[in-house]
């Protein structure tokens, strides 16, 4: 491998120049332009031997492996080493060659030559940079005018990147940020213009092309703020990820700028996990996932996949579904040990051949499920099937081999349910404590509840921005209607965790934060859209106006969800936005019973039967007398809260 980047040779020529350069002045210097004969016959049998020596030397300190455009103070001082170091050998060379009854070298001739050297070396680098990064003298092209919002450390990284970066076509025209320290200064060259309540002022006088939040820490109040002040002049409000996300790996800043989410500004901390320490317990085992190739699912088979589990098994019946995913995994991540299944979760003897016999499954996470609520309204038989059957069916299996651990993914339409689908999520979690609380089962069974998640799958967001791109109406059940919300990533995380931290026949609710009201939702996504939302009632303004409309509650569906119900208490975990709930557990002989009916029923496809029968079960449980079996040393005992209404 060469010393020197073939592409970088100019570097070295420059530095050649300015090696000859430095030691021509500093004889001039010393002798003011009268150079006596020798030294003239000195400068002339030594300037090449000075320009070879100190060449040699900065390309053994590294100077060509940079980039001058890059240049940093760490490079400053690599130029102040280097440039000390080939001087003293080159003094010490001439010094030594030359005749031992000649003058020598004056020693104001080696050090006016070292400090000239420096300040050209560095002086040319730090002139390159400027020159590059400077507006007005870049041959980057100047793209779009943008105002950063957020003068610290994100907002230097992404102004430096759009200065050096010909392929962002940014140009930033200034900051705005609320510290007042920084008020009027400049960094890197752009000046903070004011603060954030300058914002709107700031637009009309400067019209940016775009305005950018670079403030990863910032609440989602913060960024609704910002949109709000910019909503008026129509500039588009994008945004940056976490400061982690910028400074890890290689700088994709072109990537990673992207328009304003309604995640960014739902108003929720974002929960933050060491997962790679918490999913410690799945490095080196056999996972099982199904439901693989749906929103919690193939979120799941992603985190699973960057610890490194000896294999990865991914079960679903959705062909187009498991087949993304897999290929995402195998094709796009490299992680070789994914191994896909098309398989009903409901057929038993497909899932015992050609999964627990043949792949032992240590592990498993349960996310197949049916969970839209209007639609298993009108196919109860399929959500008695595909939640309660399956979910008894891999419980089943995982106990019979001998499964370590397996989590239930679980949701809050179980909690006090009126609705088929919540029924069926209600039985599920009871099959799974029930397991779990068997002297003779050593799988250590947990279930994991949650509400809803930003854009899974058929959920609101989705659902709302197809009707905003259609120019409305946005469509919401109830003007009071609630819901708790959770990103994606966020969800799966926390359920991983709870893998961990769970004992047996444990049932964990995640700290959705404060509910969200859908009206507000719709709100925000209109005004992220660029568009203004119209409640009822109110006079349209224009044809950028997209119109929200009430259209009632649907059957069973509750104004207000809960996360857990009256007869449940709640305590604390190690992870402070992971609770357990306990409750008198219901008697496993007449669970066993009433889901044999069940699925008897279901088999039979007596809808009406099976939707009676589902209810009673729900309405009217057999409690168990004796209290619950110890949680396991493992997992931290409860402690009683209040519970949240």
């Amino acid at each position: 491998m060469s010393l020197i980047n073939r592409h970088r040779l100019w570097q070295v020529l420059v530095d050649g120049v300015i090696v000859a350069l430095s030691w021509w002045l500093a004889f001039s210097l010393r002798f003011d332009n009268a150079w006596p004969p020798f030294y003239v016959t000195l400068f002339r049998r030594t300037i090449l031997i000075v320009v070879a020596i100190k060449l040699v030397v900065f390309i053994a300190f590294g100077f060509y492996n940079r980039w001058w455009r890059y240049v940093s103070i760490r490079d400053m001082w690599l130029a102040l080493r280097g440039v000390v170091v080939a001087s003293i050998v080159a003094d010490l060379v001439v010094y030594l060659a030359s005749p031992v009854h000649t003058v020598r070298l004056p020693r104001s001739i080696a050090v006016t030559d070292m400090l000239i050297t420096l300040l050209l070396v560095a002086g040319s680098r730090m002139i390159a940079r400027t020159a590059i990064e400077r507006p007005g003298l870049s041959v980057v092209a100047r793209g779009k005018e943008v105002i950063v919002v957020g003068a610290g450390d994100a907002g230097r990284l992404i102004v430096q990147e759009m200065q050096r970066s010909r392929m962002l076509r940014y140009t930033p025209i200034g900051f705005v940020d609320d510290d007042p320290r920084k008020r009027g200064s400049r960094i890197l060259g752009v000046r903070v213009m004011g603060a954030l309540d300058d914002l709107p002022r700031l637009l009309r006088e400067h019209k940016p092309d775009e305005v950018l939040i670079a403030m990863p820490s910032a609440s989602g109040d913060v960024r609704g703020r910002i949109v709000e002040l910019a909503q008026g002049t129509r500039i588009p409000v994008k945004t940056l990820p976490g400061l982690y996300e910028l400074i890890s790996g290689d700088l994709d800043l072109a990537g990673q700028i992207r328009p304003v989410q309604v995640e960014d500004v739902l108003g929720r901390e974002q929960v933050e996990v060491d997962f790679t320490q918490v999913a410690s317990y799945l490095q080196g085992h056999t996972v099982l996932v199904t439901g693989a190739g749906g929103s919690i699912g193939s979120e799941l088979c992603r985190q699973i996949a960057h610890v490194g589990p000896a294999r990865l098994i991914l079960v679903d019946n959705a062909e187009t579904a498991l087949f993304e995913i897999e290929r995402e995994l195998v094709a796009e991540r490299d992680f070789t040990p994914a191994v896909p299944k098309l398989i009903d979760v409901k057929d038993r003897k497909a899932l015992r051949r050609e999964v627990f016999e043949k792949y032992k499954p240590t592990i498993v996470f349960h996310a197949a499920a049916y969970k839209h609520v209007p639609l298993m309204e009108t196919h109860p038989l399929e959500s008695v099937r595909n939640n309660v059957v399956a979910t008894r069916t891999v419980a089943e299996l995982s106990a019979e081999f001998g499964v370590e651990r397996f989590v239930l993914i679980s949701t809050d339409k179980a909690v006090n349910p009126k609705t088929v689908m919540g029924q069926s999520k209600a039985l599920c979690e009871w099959v799974v404590e029930s397991l779990g609380h068997r002297r003779d089962v050593a799988t250590r069974f947990v279930a994991v509840r949650f509400g809803n998640v930003l854009n899974s799958s058929g959920s609101v967001i989705p659902t709302f921005r197809r009707q905003i791109e259609k120019g409305g109406p946005v469509t919401v059940t109830h003007p009071e209607m609630t819901r708790f919300f959770m990103t994606i990533p966020e969800a799966v995380s926390l359920v991983v965790q709870a893998g961990a931290i769970g004992g047996r026949g444990q049932v964990f609710v995640l700290d959705m934060g404060e509910p969200v009201k859908i009206v507000d939702l719709a709100q925000n996504m209109i005004r992220l859209s660029g568009k203004q939302p119209r409640l009822p009632g109110e006079p349209d303004g224009g044809p950028l106006d997209v119109r929200i409309q009430f259209i009632g509650s649907r059957p069973g569906e509750k104004i207000h969800e809960e996360l857990w119900g009256g007869d449940e208490a709640v305590g604390e975990t190690a992870h402070p936005k992971i609770m357990r709930l306990s409750r008198p557990p219901v008697d496993p002989e007449w669970l066993a019973e009433q889901l044999e009916e069940l699925e008897r029923l279901a088999n039979e496809g007596d809808t009406l039967e099976v939707v009676a029968k589902l209810g009673s079960i729900v309405r009217a449980p057999k409690r168990d007398a004796a209290p619950a079996p110890p949680a396991d040393t493992t997992a931290p005992a409860a402690v009683e809260l209040d519970r949240k209404s």
